[in-house]
């Protein structure tokens, strides 16, 4: 019988657990208030003005019910705005506002940061086969889940 502790799946939860407490630890340390979704989703927003939060929620990664609350929190901080699409009256485009394009440059360091600290005891040749081979296994199992990463 396997121990949980060799098991992938919970050696993930537990990677991730430690993810976003080493990234709440150094963001909010520098005094932003601002969570790893949200960084994910203002981030993308800001390398792609006008996309619909549907195009948003695949790009992250991020399940499309749940991501109407991510923009509503970063919209309700004056980081992005929400417009009606002139294409589709349906859908809305998200756009930064200066004060989010302030706050992602303000952010990038210390995310950069914690990026660093949540390999720590990985050597550097290391942290690169660790993470190409991440992005082997999510890229088989993609579609297996619940927010696939949509590539546009």
């Amino acid at each position: 019988m396997v121990d949980a502790n060799d098991m992938p799946g919970h050696l993930i939860r537990r990677l991730q657990q430690s993810a976003v407490a080493i990234f709440h630890q150094e963001v909010e340390g520098a005094g932003l208030d601002l969570t790893p979704v949200q960084f994910a989703a203002l981030d993308q927003v800001a390398r792609a003005p006008d996309i619909d939060q549907v195009t948003l929620a695949g790009l992250i990664a991020h399940d499309r019910t749940t991501i109407t609350g991510v923009v509503d929190r970063l919209a309700a901080k004056g980081l992005l705005t929400r417009t009606v699409s002139k294409t589709d009256r349906r859908a809305r485009t998200l756009n930064v506002t200066q004060d989010g394009l302030a706050l992602l440059a303000r952010v990038r360091p210390h995310v950069e940061a914690a990026q660093v600290a949540m390999l720590q005891g990985l050597e550097a040749p290391e942290r690169d086969e660790f993470l190409r081979l991440m992005k082997k296994a999510l890229e088989a199992i993609n579609a297996l889940s619940r927010a696939p990463l949509k590539q546009v």
